[in-house]
């Protein structure tokens, strides 16, 4: 059956998930349950995509020699990066905790499909891009569902694609989106990190239209 619309409650709550979703990077040891992992990935198999191209591919990384490798690749990615602040800032930065690597019990690589042959490339043509976009549209309601379960999910940037795609041997028809770290959090912040910390804060003028 169809709703028209939810009910206040059920939006209420929906707030609270937007609210209450985090980028988490202090997770508890134990394993999500497959049938869980299983239900996460048909939750982001919903996300809209252009042209109903759906150019996602969701990578469990299982092995430890491949993880050591990429957790590698981020150690030294994030060295460099520190150099580049000035030595205050360098000291922030270093105290930040920017990947849950060491200890999520689940990491998954995204990637998109550049020019998939699903959706026979409507909405393309202009914006080839968008394939990407609808990826990131995926990742996002994984997110979202999985903090419905009570789990985290952390997002590492810190990385460069071209190692990801030599280490996994994934093929340049693929873009690589995102590597997630998986797990249940080992606690539930207010706010950000990065807030807390003193790195950045919100702009409150973000939540304001632009009129033209």
């Amino acid at each position: 059956m169809t709703k028209e619309r939810f009910s206040d409650h059920f939006i209420n709550e929906l707030e609270q998930l937007f609210t209450w979703r985090r980028d988490v990077r202090h997770f508890k040891p134990d394993p999500i349950p497959d049938e869980i992992m299983d239900q996460l990935l048909s939750f982001a198999c919903k996300a809209p995509s252009v042209g109903l191209s759906e150019p996602w591919y969701f990578i469990k990384i299982n092995r430890p020699e491949l993880r050591q490798k990429i957790h590698n690749v981020f150690k030294k990615n994030n060295l460099q990066a520190s150099r580049d602040y000035s030595s205050d800032k360098q000291k922030l930065y270093n105290s930040l905790k920017l990947s849950g690597m060491d200890d999520a019990p689940h990491h998954i690589a995204v990637f998109s499909e550049r020019n998939p042959d699903q959706g026979k490339g409507l909405g393309r043509k202009t914006m080839p891009q968008t394939t990407a976009y609808s990826t990131v549209m995926a990742i996002y309601s994984f997110w979202l569902a999985a903090r419905a379960y009570g789990i985290g999910v952390g997002w590492v940037s810190i990385i460069t694609p071209k190692d990801i795609h030599q280490i996994l041997e994934i093929p340049e028809t693929l873009e690589f989106i995102a590597y997630l770290c998986v797990g249940y959090p080992q606690t539930i912040r207010d706010k950000p990190e990065l807030e807390e910390k003193g790195w950045e804060k919100r702009n409150s003028q973000k939540n304001k239209w632009i009129i033209k």
